[in-house]
């Protein structure tokens, strides 16, 4: 007989989560996309990035940012900023927190972003270079800075508690999140809105992924060009988003007789020091911060279930983060990458992605990896692909892998 699962010795409660994706704007709108991928908007051309051997990315549509946020609070925000505050709002309005909870100075907002408002940048360069000194903008620094997100959610919800923004490349969710968790065992606050916001339609971040090799090419069929652990993949496609959770003590959350969604239950990170652009090829920084969330949730590689993977569908990453996988947790978890659907958003990867694996924790659902048509024999996981696939699993991983070498990995819980 199986022993009764029990909580690990610090579990932050999640109450609430918020996503704003390409594949739909509301996290049921984004989860019921996922596991119907024929429901999920269209992959649009975008002009900005006309001419670059990759001119699409995935978009968020059928959000008009103006109309939800107001024409004053929306000039003083760039995009990221704007995907992130209206992510924080479903969060919020899904945790049903009392609003006087916001005066107490006992909530913090910690949001990852890797590139900030970089195409306000790359507009106010052009400002500059063209039509002079003038032209530029004296909101560059409020709208564009890396903890844009951060300070604007904390002030759209009134939150006085410590706000800190995390900048660890594509880990930055990920790590934000493992930060909440922190915060919250150390007694630091009762609650965290913590997650990860990026938006960078930008031509000179995706003509410089373009040399380096990373971003599809396909822009025959850009819907089906991200395509995680596929024979035939050839780099990610790059994506918008925002993914927020409400994280609380524990006991914060039963004291309010708050609805518990799932737990982060542990956290691990480490640095390859191996390279700038290159995970280490032995996958070592990754199992190490894999390793370290597993003890500190005091959960054990056979009680995984699940695995959110970076998946990133470049040849050299999936095959890495796959082998290290298998090495830690065997071959019984049921892995996916939802990148597939998403896009690679970059700083804001690991929100969306640890938000999805606590609705797949609580539907008891692991969404598939669409585009996965032709499986990499190498890849030595069981990926789930074509049809979400229902299973029984108390917890869950999600790991995340950043440029420079940083690496996060979370276990999650029901």
């Amino acid at each position: 007989m199986t022993a009764p699962y029990r909580l690990p010795p610090f579990a932050a409660a999640v109450t609430g989560v918020g996503l704003v994706t390409s594949a739909g704007v509301g996290a049921d709108t984004t989860w019921r996309a996922l596991n119907d991928p024929a429901t999920a908007p269209c992959v649009p051309h975008r002009d900005e990035l006309r001419g670059l051997p990759c001119d699409f990315m995935y978009s968020v549509t059928g959000l008009d940012t103006r109309a939800v946020l107001g024409v004053a609070a929306h000039r003083l925000m760039d995009r990221f900023s704007h995907l992130a505050v209206i992510a924080a709002r479903e969060a919020v309005a899904d945790a049903g927190l009392d609003p006087a909870v916001w005066d107490s100075g006992r909530v913090a907002v910690v949001i990852g972003s890797a590139h900030g408002g970089l195409p306000f940048y790359d507009e106010q360069h052009t400002a500059l270079t063209e039509r002079g000194a003038r032209r530029v903008s004296p909101k560059l620094a409020p709208l564009a800075v890396v903890n844009g997100a951060a300070s604007s959610v904390a002030t759209d919800l009134g939150a006085r508690g410590p706000s800190q923004a995390v900048s660890t490349a594509c880990s930055s969710g990920t790590v934000a999140i493992g930060t909440a968790h922190q915060m919250l065992r150390t007694g630091a606050c009762d609650i965290v809105v913590a997650g990860g916001a990026e938006s960078v339609c930008s031509r000179l971040l995706i003509a410089s992924a373009c040399r380096l090799k990373a971003v599809s090419t396909r822009i025959d069929d850009p819907r089906a060009a991200c395509r995680p652990f596929d024979t035939h993949r050839d780099g990610f496609v790059v994506g918008e988003g925002a993914g927020l959770l409400v994280m609380e003590r524990p006991e914060h959350a039963r004291a309010r007789g708050a609805a518990v969604r799932a737990h982060v239950a542990g956290y691990g990170s480490s640095s390859d020091a191996y390279s700038a652009v290159a995970p280490d090829p032995d996958g070592l920084g990754i199992e190490r911060a894999l390793r370290t969330a597993l003890e500190d949730a005091g959960v054990a590689a056979a009680d995984i279930g699940h695995v959110n993977a970076h998946g990133t569908s470049t040849v050299s990453n999936d095959l890495i983060e796959t082998v290290m996988l298998r090495r830690v947790l065997g071959e019984h978890p049921l892995v996916t990458s939802t990148k597939a659907m998403t896009g690679h958003t970059l700083g804001a990867a690991g929100g969306i992605e640890t938000a999805l694996t606590v609705l797949a924790l609580q539907h008891q659902l692991v969404p598939p990896t669409v585009n996965l048509d032709a499986p990499d024999p190498d890849i030595p996981v069981d990926v789930v692909s074509k049809e979400a696939r229902p299973a029984a699993f108390d917890a869950a991983v999600k790991t995340s892998l950043g440029f420079g070498g940083h690496n996060a990995a979370l276990v999650l819980t029901r």
